[in-house]
């Protein structure tokens, strides 16, 4: 048992917040390197204030972060 103070915590219980919170850190600093590169102002803001265990870091990188790419893709093909 994990003691805190003022607050008795099963081991159990502090490992999966352990790994939860390095979850929630990894993502999102990957989230908000890839909204600073793209100047994603909104999505920089909204991931680095609200916490959700990775979900909106995750959402962010697989469905907003692409259009920046196929966009510039685009555009080097125009230029040849």
């Amino acid at each position: 048992m994990v003691i805190i103070p003022g607050l008795e915590v099963s081991t159990t219980a502090f490992t999966i917040l352990l790994i939860l919170t390095f979850w929630e850190l990894i993502w999102k600093l990957i989230a908000l390197w890839n909204c600073g590169k793209n100047n994603h102002l909104g999505w920089f803001i909204a991931i680095g204030v609200i916490n959700t265990v990775g979900i909106l870091p995750i959402v962010y990188l697989l469905f907003f972060n692409k259009k920046k790419a196929i966009k510039t893709a685009k555009v080097k093909r125009k230029r040849r």
